[in-house]
């Protein structure tokens, strides 16, 4: 989650609490540190104050808009990109993750298997 934000303490504040309920947070204090922040993988949710000064509005839609002409992802990369999102979220733990999935930990595992998800030098049945 991207979380921007003018005022340091009320920033700081937000990130904290929603880094407790378990989010990821990366933060900004200006719309050009927002848009190089956009570049981070895996964000999936902006917070933003609209008052921002040097917010160019335009330029954020467009940079979290996927573009109209362009083809579609194939399923299995957006499979792939989606079992990677919800390890990071689970933090590794393939349990969890399978759960929140709604699949088997043994079709997780195969999944992490065939996209090479794991890191290296890691076991395969945490």
């Amino acid at each position: 989650m991207l979380l921007v934000d003018l005022d340091p303490v009320r920033r700081d504040q937000l990130a904290a609490a929603l880094r407790s309920a378990g989010y990821q947070v990366v933060t900004a204090g200006s719309g050009p540190q927002a848009a190089d922040a956009l570049g981070v993988p895996g964000l999936g949710a902006v917070v933003l104050d609209l008052n921002l000064p040097d917010l160019d509005l335009a330029a954020l839609r467009k940079a979290i808009s996927p573009a109209s002409d362009a083809a579609p992802d194939a399923l299995e990369a957006a499979e792939r990109r989606h079992i990677a999102a919800m390890l990071r979220y689970t933090r590794g733990n393939k349990r969890r993750a399978a759960q929140l999935l709604g699949i088997a930990r043994s079709t997780l595992l195969a999944k992490v298997r065939k996209y090479a998800l794991e890191p290296a030098g890691s076991e395969v049945g945490a």
